[in-house]
């Protein structure tokens, strides 16, 4: 059982907090009752507040936690909601919560927050070199304010070294529902989005939805060229594109990528297409042509060949399976 703490902060939107909780609740629990299979709950919610009375949400709404932040004993994962549209008092609003990020961290827990709440986390300089994504209307007041972040606004939610982020108010259950898939699996994610009715992860504020792929290694260089990948896969291109991007001859390039990632460039290319097209068979009516350009494949055949090899299903029956 993994056990998830819920802060309730503030000026908080009700919904990054409340939403987040019940996709976490209901993970492994309410497709199995619908569907009348066993429950089998996967996370253990606690909420509390920064001194464990109600906090005043945006608008007229109370919530209260069910603790108060040193009451906290046990958690794997602190998920932090949005703190409102005022990002420069942030921390001033909520300061204990900065140095009890820090010590559950060193005690192993990992950090997800959302829009403004990102902004407590970046304050930790926990994410000093890490990618980090905000609401898009906030990244260029975050980009002066934490300059050692890699933002990356265009991302709906990014991952690094066990801290999550997600955009916009919306994308709080975007990330919930990548957390669920995190930390127990593809299978229960989508179950937990249909019985909820929510649209499935969308990793791209620009519209395309990626899960990212192995990011956590120590050369620049090559994170600069992922990081143009990730920016760029749907659009046709040659392989020397990227190398010459990071000024390196595409012999060099090659090993140092498969060093660093333990992929080559064109096979994680492949897979990082390939993610962006499950993500759009899941959630998107475009037919598989449509998918396939999407994705920088106008090939459709041998786009369903390749999706076939990585997946083990053709396009069609990945559709016809987690389609919501």
């Amino acid at each position: 059982m993994i056990e998830v703490t819920v802060l309730f902060l503030d000026e908080t939107f009700s919904s990054t907090a409340v939403g987040p909780m019940e996709v976490f609740r209901h993970a492994g629990t309410l497709w199995n009752l619908l569907t009348g299979k066993r429950q089998v709950p996967r996370f253990r919610v606690t909420t509390a507040s920064v001194d464990g009375r109600a906090v005043n949400c945006d608008g007229p709404i109370q919530i209260k936690p069910a603790a108060a932040i040193k009451d906290i004993r046990n958690t794997d994962l602190i998920f932090i909601p949005t703190t409102g549209i005022s990002i420069d008092d942030v921390v001033e609003r909520n300061a204990p919560v900065v140095p009890w990020l820090k010590r559950w961290h060193k005690r192993g827990a990992e950090i997800a927050s959302v829009c403004s709440g990102v902004g407590l986390v970046a304050e930790t300089g926990m994410l000093d070199g890490k990618r980090a994504t905000t609401h898009w209307g906030l990244a260029e007041r975050f980009r002066e304010k934490y300059p050692r972040v890699k933002w990356m606004p265009e991302l709906m939610v990014t991952e690094d070294h066990g801290f999550y982020c997600g955009g916009g108010v919306h994308a709080a259950l975007d990330l919930s529902l990548y957390l669920v898939e995190k930390f127990c699996g593809h299978d229960i994610a989508m179950q937990s989005a249909k019985a909820m009715l929510i649209e499935t992860p969308r990793a791209w504020q620009a519209g395309f939805a990626v899960v990212p792929l192995k990011t956590e290694h120590n050369d620049d260089t090559i994170s600069s060229a992922q990081d143009w990948l990730h920016e760029n896969f749907h659009r046709p291109f040659p392989l020397e594109a990227p190398a010459r991007r990071v000024g390196m001859s595409l012999r060099n390039f090659v090993r140092r990528f498969k060093q660093a990632t333990g992929d080559s460039p064109l096979t994680y290319l492949q897979k990082l297409r390939v993610a962006a097209a499950k993500r759009l068979l899941e959630s998107d009516h475009r037919t598989v042509q449509e998918v396939s350009d999407a994705v920088g494949y106008q090939d459709v055949a041998f786009f369903r060949a390749l999706f076939q090899r990585h997946t083990g299903v053709s396009p069609s029956a990945y559709r016809e399976r987690f389609g919501v």
